[in-house]
């Protein structure tokens, strides 16, 4: 993919978004890079996973260096500089959220930073001087950062590497950091520091890292074993010697199935059986987690690397005779009109429903788009003769959910979702993500496809036509506007013009909120934007006292902060006898 060969991951620092995210990177400034190729004034770049650039902003200059990037859960940039202080920037354009200035994370003379993990809600920082400071709370404006524990580290020691157990999967609901000390790992949280594994007699550990599910790390030993340990230590489970004892650059779970290690050209992939699997890059990588895998981004691809899905097997392993793999190839006989369909069908009918569930769930997990093509036409030839057995939904769901991967996998899009990855982001975040990208028709069209509310899209879409349609005249801006706001039925006008409103177009929140059909949101706006008089006769037509209530006092309150003359009120209300007499009522 073109826009990605423009950068080399060895000079820069580079963070993914998981689910199929963007990239982010910027220049890291303690690497060597040859003059004339690269621009000298550093830029924050940030690319869609098939490598188009989506933006770039120029990275401020005279900040502290740039420790790591990551993205937080909910798709901001976090950027966290060596002092231990933390820049945010929303997508897609990288504009700073709150202010330009870092927000502090670590205690005063702590060192700066030494090490950090991030993962989708927080991050937990190493100083200089072997404090622990964590907050879970990155999204806000004040993160409330708190230290940990003292780990206990001696003047002759180091911390060799980190990671982090997420609060999701500790039963205090607070994150523990695993730190490998010496010869030792200990485990420190808020209440406390613990040795843990001291009779595995594991020796210093090199690198770390936890699985997905939060229940087994995964841990390179100096003598160079690769072992798979439960997080609290109780036993070996699974262990590698590896022919280099020098650490792997990086470490990484592939699904809860494998371990991946990275040394300069070589991956190696450890699973459970068997031997493991070396592939040779002669370029950089990096390796980006996944629910399901593992992401392989290098300067010139995106790959993702999974366990092959038992049904992809069922129907595709050499030899196979399972009813799945004599499914497939009755499709094809028939496709080919031979008698032959039919004997594979009589040799499994019996296990049609089985086959068929393969079939689909096959198709799930392919990328290309022939071979689901081909898998769904063998499951709905199972179909033909097993239409009371099996539910019909099954299918229609895949054909759907494929539809939907399809289209976001399109490089255009550039989110290379697997089908459990969609199951655990759910549509609706998928919708998010896409609006949030600009990418408003394609949420659009997967919303009613759907069958989802396509009101967060249209608003989000109107929002965003506004604040970038200044130089278009209200008149002209409005008509565009309707136009799909008239799309989904019981839009809230009165959210899309007080955005009009705060961008400084006045005139064109008055029109919009004229469509408002709810009085209750429609007043309060109208109010705002200064305009008391049809505040005023709406609040009286809907009939409702206590909006009425609402404009008189605001109005009284108004003349009384002006200092003008009550008369005008009262020549205000006495044209409106409804008004008048509720004002005398509570007067």
């Amino acid at each position: 993919s073109s826009g990605v060969g423009r950068l080399d991951l060895s000079t820069h620092i580079v963070a993914a978004a998981p689910f199929g995210g963007p990239i982010a990177a910027v220049r890291d400034d303690s690497k060597i890079v040859q003059l004339h190729s690269e621009p000298s004034r550093r830029r924050l770049l940030l690319f869609s996973s098939s490598g188009h650039p989506l933006a770039s902003s120029p990275w401020t200059p005279h900040l502290p260096r740039l420790h790591s990037l990551a993205f937080s859960s909910s798709l901001n940039l976090l950027a966290l500089l060596s002092d231990g202080s933390l820049l945010r920037f929303r997508l897609p354009d990288l504009n700073p959220i709150t202010s330009s200035s870092p927000v502090p994370l670590l205690p005063p003379a702590s060192g700066g930073v030494a090490d950090a993990v991030f993962w989708g809600g927080g991050v937990a920082i190493l100083t200089e001087d072997n404090r622990v400071v964590v907050t879970t709370d990155i999204e806000v404006d004040d993160p409330h950062p708190r230290e940990l524990a003292d780990p206990g580290v001696a003047e002759d020691e180091q911390v060799l590497c980190m990671a982090v157990v997420e609060p999701q999967f500790v039963m205090s609901g607070s994150p523990e950091v695993l730190l490998a000390v010496g010869d030792r790992v200990v485990a420190v949280d808020e209440d406390g520091v613990q040795v843990l594994g001291e009779a595995l007699e594991i020796g210093p550990v090199q690198k770390m890292a936890v699985s997905p599910n939060g229940k087994l790390l995964a841990a390179f030993a100096h003598d160079g074993r690769l072992l798979v340990i439960p997080t609290d230590f109780s036993r070996i489970i699974f262990e590698y010697e590896c022919d280099s004892a020098l650490p792997p650059d990086q470490i990484a779970w592939c699904g809860l199935d494998s371990v991946l290690l990275y040394w300069s050209e070589v991956l190696l992939m450890v699973g459970p059986n068997g031997d493991p699997v070396q592939y040779n890059y002669d370029e950089p990588v990096m390796l980006i987690p996944e629910c399901d895998g593992v992401r392989i981004l290098t300067n010139s691809s995106m790959e993702f690397l999974h366990r092959v899905p038992d049904s992809t097997t069922l129907i595709f392993g050499i030899g196979s005779m399972s009813p799945a793999a004599l499914l497939y190839d009755a499709r094809d006989h028939y496709d080919k009109q031979s008698a032959k369909a039919y004997d594979n069908y009589q040799l499994i009918s019996s296990s049609l429903p089985e086959a068929i569930e393969a079939c689909i769930d096959a198709a799930g997990y392919e990328f290309d788009v022939s071979r689901q093509h081909t898998l769904l036409r063998a499951a709905t030839y199972g179909l033909a003769f097993c239409s009371s057995r099996f539910p019909h939904g099954r299918f229609q769901e895949m054909c759907k959910i494929l539809r939907v991967l399809n289209a976001v996998r399109d490089p255009e899009i550039g989110m290379p979702l697997t089908v459990k990855q969609y199951k655990l982001l759910t549509a609706t975040v998928l919708i998010g993500r896409l609006i949030n990208a600009n990418q408003h028709l394609l949420a659009l069209r997967i919303s009613e496809y759907l069958n989802l509310n396509p009101e967060v899209v249209i608003m989000h879409w109107a929002c965003e036509k506004i604040t970038a349609s200044a130089a278009i005249p209200d008149v002209v801006l409005l008509e565009g506007l309707l136009d799909k706001l008239r799309l989904c039925k019981g839009i809230s006008y009165a959210a899309v013009a007080a955005h009009a409103d705060n961008s400084g177009r006045r005139k064109l929140a008055a029109m919009l909120v004229d469509h408002e059909s709810q009085s209750s949101k429609q007043i309060p706006l109208l109010l705002s934007i200064d305009e008391q008089d049809k505040a005023l006769q709406k609040s009286i037509d809907s009939g409702d006292t206590d909006l009425v209530y609402l404009v008189l006092f605001h109005i009284w309150q108004k003349i009384s902060v002006e200092k003008s003359a009550p008369l005008d009120f009262f020549g205000v209300i006495n044209a409106r006898p409804l008004a008048r007499d509720l004002f005398i009522a509570y007067a």
